[in-house]
Parts: C-alpha cells; sequence; structure tokens
C-alpha cells in the first residue's frame, strides 16, 4: 500500500524533494480528488488526495520520485447548464505538469468526450461513464536539476534584434545538414548546422512557434492529420514531448534546456510563441482532457446567461479565464518557470487582446499587464503581443502599455499595400519610418 502523507498547497504541480514527491492541483468546486499512478505496465493505482487549503487538493508521497506517470481523476457534479462537467471517469492531466509522455492515442477506442457523441447539439447534457485511461497521455515527475555551466541571456537590445521566426519541426526537419535521428527536435535546433545557418543569416534570436504540449483538434484525428502549427496547448509549463529526441519520461525537459543553452552560447536568444488565449478542450462538444474536468467553470470563460456555453474571443471554441486568479497564476507561473527554470529570454503573447479582456472590453489598465509589469522577472524579458483576437473591439494595435511591443498589423498591411500600388508613398514612409501615429505619444519608440 502506498504511503499518503498530507503534503503541502504549494508549489502547484508534482515538485520532487529528493525523498519523495508533493502533488497539489487546484479545484475550487472539486467534491474529492484522485491522484492516479501508472506503472510502467500501465497499472493504474487510484489515491484519495487528502489536504485541501486556499482550494489547492494536495497530498505527499514518500519514495515516488522522477519517472513515475500520473494523472488525476476529479469528482463534482456533472451539470453543464450551471457551468460544471466533473466526470471522474476521465483521466485529466496535471495544468502544472512539467513533463507529458506522449499525445492522445488516436487509434485506440477509448472516449475523451465527457458525454455520449449522438451527432446533437445538446449531447453534452447528459455524461459518459467509459474510462479513457488507454488513450490519454500520462503526465511525468521530473528531475529539475540541470547543469547549465554559467549560461547567461544574452540580452541582445532591440534596436539590434533580428528575429527568425520557426518551427522546431519543421526547420530541423528540412535543413539538410541536420542528422537523420535529431530532425523535427529540439537536438536538432541545438544542432551544428542548424546553429551555422542563423550566424550565417545575422539572426540574433529565434522566435518558435508553440512548443508548449500540444493536443491536435478531434476532427483532425478523423481526417488522418496533424495540427502542425501547435496553437492547441494542453500544457502549460511542460515542452511539447514529440519535439524531443531522446525520450518522453521527462528527458524532453533536458534536451528543451540544452536547445536553449546551445543557442545561448552562440549569442542567440529564444523567444516563445505562448498560447494561453485558449486551450485544446475546444467548445462544449470537445474533448475533455484536463482544465473542462479540473474545474470548468473556474479555467473557462462562460457565457453570464448561459453557462453551458463558452464564450469564444479566439475562434477555437473556448477561451481561458485570466480574471481568475487561479488561472492568472497558472499564466504567470509558466512564464516564469520558462524564464527562471528553462532560461528562455522572451515570449510571442498569440491574440494577446484576449488575455486584456477583462469582463468583456479590451482593457490596457487590466489585471494581466499590472501582473506583467510588476513582476521582477517578466518584466525584464522581451514581451511581444499580438495585438488583436478576434472578439468585437479586439484590433489594438498601438494600444499596449509600456514594456510591450507589437507586431504592427497596420506596417504590415501598409508594405503588402504599396507592393499592389494601392497604397501611397507617404503611406509607406510614415509605416517605414515608425508609425508616430501609433506609438508617438506612450513612451514608445521605434526599435529599427
Amino acid at each position: 500500500m502506498t504511503e499518503v502523507w498530507p503534503g503541502r498547497p504549494f508549489p502547484l504541480g508534482a515538485t520532487w524533494d529528493g525523498d519523495g514527491t508533493n502533488f497539489s492541483l487546484f479545484s475550487e468546486h472539486a467534491e474529492m480528488v484522485e491522484l492516479c499512478l501508472f506503472d510502467d505496465s500501465g497499472e493504474e493505482t487510484r489515491i484519495e488526495v487528502p489536504g485541501r487549503r486556499a482550494l489547492n487538493w494536495h497530498c505527499y508521497l514518500p519514495g515516488v520520485g522522477p519517472g513515475q506517470r500520473y494523472a488525476y481523476r476529479v469528482h463534482g457534479p456533472y451539470a453543464p447548464d450551471e457551468g460544471h462537467r466533473f466526470n471522474p471517469a476521465k483521466l485529466l492531466l496535471d495544468p502544472y505538469a512539467k513533463a507529458i509522455e506522449g499525445i492522445v492515442d488516436s487509434e485506440h477506442d477509448a472516449n475523451i468526450l465527457p458525454y455520449v457523441p449522438n451527432g446533437e447539439d445538446d449531447a453534452d447534457l447528459e455524461p459518459d461513464d467509459e474510462d479513457d485511461a488507454l488513450a490519454v497521455p500520462k503526465c511525468v515527475v521530473i528531475d529539475d536539476h540541470f547543469d547549465w555551466e554559467g549560461d547567461t541571456p544574452p540580452r541582445v537590445p532591440f534596436t539590434d534584434t533580428v528575429i527568425y521566426e520557426t518551427h522546431v519541426k519543421g526547420f530541423t526537419m528540412r535543413h539538410p545538414e541536420v542528422r537523420d535521428d535529431l530532425r523535427g527536435t529540439y537536438a536538432g535546433l541545438a544542432s551544428e548546422p542548424a546553429i551555422a545557418y542563423l550566424k550565417e543569416l545575422g539572426v540574433t534570436a529565434v522566435e518558435l512557434l508553440p512548443v508548449h504540449q500540444i493536443s491536435d483538434e478531434s476532427f483532425l484525428y478523423e481526417r488522418g492529420l496533424r495540427n502542425y502549427w501547435g496553437y492547441s496547448t494542453i500544457g502549460y509549463l511542460a515542452p511539447h514531448s514529440e519535439y524531443a529526441a531522446t525520450g518522453r519520461r521527462g528527458e524532453q525537459v533536458k534536451e528543451f534546456k540544452g536547445m536553449v543553452k546551445a543557442l545561448h552560447q552562440q549569442g542567440i536568444e529564444v523567444i516563445l510563441d505562448v498560447v494561453y488565449n485558449h486551450t485544446a478542450e475546444g467548445n462544449h462538444l470537445g474533448p475533455m482532457l484536463s482544465f473542462k474536468g479540473i474545474d470548468n467553470s473556474a479555467y473557462y470563460r462562460l457565457m453570464p446567461d448561459d453557462p453551458h456555453h463558452y464564450m469564444d474571443f479566439t475562434g477555437t471554441g473556448n477561451s481561458l479565464n485570466p480574471v481568475h486568479p487561479s488561472v492568472l497564476r497558472l499564466i504567470m507561473d509558466s512564464l516564469r518557470y520558462f524564464v527562471t527554470d528553462c532560461h528562455v529570454d522572451g515570449f510571442r503573447f498569440d491574440l494577446a487582446s484576449a488575455l486584456a479582456r477583462e469582463f468583456y472590453d479590451v482593457d490596457r489598465l487590466s489585471v494581466f499587464f499590472d501582473t506583467m509589469h510588476q513582476d521582477p522577472v517578466l518584466s525584464q524579458v522581451k514581451l511581444i503581443a499580438e495585438p488583436w483576437d478576434v472578439g468585437p473591439g479586439g484590433y489594438q494595435v498601438g494600444n499596449f502599455p509600456i514594456l510591450w511591443s507589437e507586431w504592427n498589423g497596420v506596417y504590415r498591411d501598409a508594405m503588402r499595400d504599396f507592393w499592389r500600388a494601392s497604397a501611397s508613398v507617404g503611406e509607406f514612409a510614415s509605416r517605414l519610418s515608425g508609425s508616430s501615429d501609433l506609438y508617438e505619444e506612450d513612451g514608445r519608440e521605434p526599435f529599427a
């Protein structure tokens, strides 16, 4: 029998201390939480989590350490019309997992939907009791230690920055000199041929398309396709396991750190394209993989007069809810982890306007911006906004606050129109010289 101690509510996630592992999971509305441990054969051991403080369910397991696979089952009301979708038949990933082994097994028949699909829009009102553990990937306890060998951030000024936006898998699969066994991986991007090519171009920073753990949308599985771009996050502290050459039981974390170290040694910064505006769980008919089953009404923005459905500022079916303190904390903890533990140099925020919406409107004085600005770590790295979303009033080019840079969509459009002979020379010159009409009065000067 596994020995269970009460443990601590913080830090969230699975934290190994050399003797055992502390597990902590936020859920405001859960009635019971089970920690599920999996051995190498897939056998599951369920442990009722005894501690609950500050809305975090927690326990400590002596003797449990790196490599241990785990997930959760969360009990509570299944009442979609009230915003609750608890279903303990569905295995759930830890939002704070630092490693996730593999991806959803689309070849398995287990139903990862929390209901039985029947083609109707209200099919989700009745829960499904089929266990889906065989199809759902597992979280992995890791050893955080890594020898950085004195690594320091290059801290290239924006005035000297040349950003190369790329895809870890795509870039390394196509480069002719990357070794075959390293193609498509973090190690491939850290290889000598890859870095030599970037140096030859004069690149000072790589901006990586999403590398947080990804889960493909179900309709892609049905068509035999994959989400290549990766804007479908399910784990905000875990490097995507499928981009690792060395393994998926925690090895992906060390490989990711090794990539950052190798790029830093050549003076190249690492900027991550991050997707905190929505998750891979889709709308009310989407799968249940993590947040939806842990505390749906806390993690997501629900329609105020119809909590059965989600507010959608992203075009993906859901919008994460940064207005909730625990969700905002998850975003901040994810960002800080990748800076402090993984030595990342900055972030490009996908559909950043969605994060600045308080209750509905985009607000440059939102809690999200206030929290970022006062943070002694995050306020010192490169912060780049994609300054729009798909909701009303979402186009906010020129309106982000001090410390933020923006992808200037007005510049992009003017350049394109000029080459199509549909923009004036004056408009072209205005955009090329820094768009003073957008940025002159708020203290943000052009960098190039």
